[in-house]
């Protein structure tokens, strides 16, 4: 993996701080595993060769190490970062159940408590290659999309077209008309999709889901501040109540 592909989007005045936030990130992601009463299990990617699409998890090293893994691993946040509740997705494009929620709860969640400024929503991706094979493409995608500012739409637009291009033997180039119907740049995105650009963010946050014992999706958790976390049922219910739980202030 090539040292731009790993670069973060802050600058590197900001590799500090923005390290130190990922790592307070990693703990109180973990605090989650203590409530749900699970241990810590190790993960075993593939490999598929760079320079060509790559449609699969990517061999790393060192991702045992959580400063390892949170100097890779990054969700894509939306709604006001300073929220002091934070909604956790980790989902897969492919996945029925996650393009029911994106529909159906997503929409829930924006209104009753991005909107509001009461929590702020944060995807990982954790595509399960071993039954969706077009589902870690898809992931890169989205982080494509991503650096152009175009993630939650091309989100939504994967959800919304997930029967037409999850039955494709090769969808990149669906992947490319829904970039292009939403004004993304088309040889920016070509050239990003047709690369290894993002397999180790994706493969990373498998990682980090799989540290934290996830073996479906959606898995939904909501957390406050650095406090510990809990997993919920992907339902507005399920978040409501959960929100509903957490003290008050902190």
């Amino acid at each position: 993996m090539s040292k731009k592909n790993r670069e973060r989007k802050y600058g590197s005045g900001d590799a500090a701080g923005a390290a130190r936030s990922e790592m307070t990130k990693f703990y109180w992601i973990l605090g989650i595993v203590a409530v749900a009463g699970v241990g810590i299990v190790g993960y075993s990617v593939g490999s598929k060769a760079l320079g060509s699409t790559v449609s699969e998890p990517i061999e790393m090293a060192g991702l045992d190490d959580p400063a390892k893994l949170m100097e890779v691993a990054r969700g894509v946040t939306k709604g006001n970062a300073d929220a002091p509740i934070t909604i956790i997705e980790f989902a897969d494009f492919q996945c029925p159940g996650c393009g029911q929620f994106a529909r159906e709860v997503g929409p829930l969640i924006q209104a009753e408590f991005l909107a509001t400024g009461k929590a702020k929503f944060l995807y990982y991706d954790f595509p399960l290659v071993s039954i969706h094979p077009n589902a870690f493409l898809a992931a890169r995608a989205g982080h494509c999309a991503e650096d152009q500012g175009k993630f939650w739409e091309y989100h939504d637009i994967l959800y919304r077209n997930q029967p037409r291009w999850s039955a494709s033997q090769n969808p990149s180039s669906m992947f490319g008309d829904y970039a292009d119907d939403i004004g993304i740049d088309a040889d920016a995105f070509s050239g990003c999709l047709a690369s290894d650009k993002h397999a180790d963010v994706v493969t990373a946050n498998m990682e980090l889901g799989y540290q934290l014992q996830i073996s479906g999706t959606p898995t939904v958790m909501v957390t406050q501040g650095r406090g510990i976390g809990r997993r919920v049922s992907p339902s507005i219910e399920g978040i409501r109540e959960a929100i509903g739980l957490l003290p008050t202030g902190g």
